[in-house]
């Protein structure tokens, strides 16, 4: 039996600030409560850097569905409507078709 060669560990890549804070507000938006209410308000972390903070604004402020409101205490509130089915043309409402059922996307 011939042993396998171990390739060396790649070195492990870290996120940016950017990345972690899309991924932090997609997550809220993704939340089944905040799905199930259409709405959620994010509240702005100390660790929030201002420019990445500016451009997920611009981001969501660019999405036709979404609505958002820009509170005092510097957390926006994202609110949206539900898609029909024939408004989206992601593959999880393709998929969805396939399997019978439908189930809401976060639109972020």
């Amino acid at each position: 039996m011939a042993k396998q060669k171990k390739s060396a560990p790649q070195a492990r890549q870290e996120m940016t600030r950017l990345e972690r804070l899309g991924l932090r507000f997609s997550s809220m938006i993704n939340h089944p409560i905040a799905q199930a209410q259409r709405w959620v308000t994010i509240h702005r972390l100390d660790t929030d850097g201002d420019m990445e903070w500016e451009e997920v604004m611009c981001l969501l402020a660019e999405t036709p569905e979404l609505d958002l409101t820009f509170n005092d205490d510097d957390s926006v509130t994202v609110r949206w409507e539900p898609q029909s089915a024939d408004d989206r043309d992601d593959q999880a409402v393709e998929r969805g078709w396939e399997e019978g059922h439908v189930e809401e996307v976060a639109l972020f």
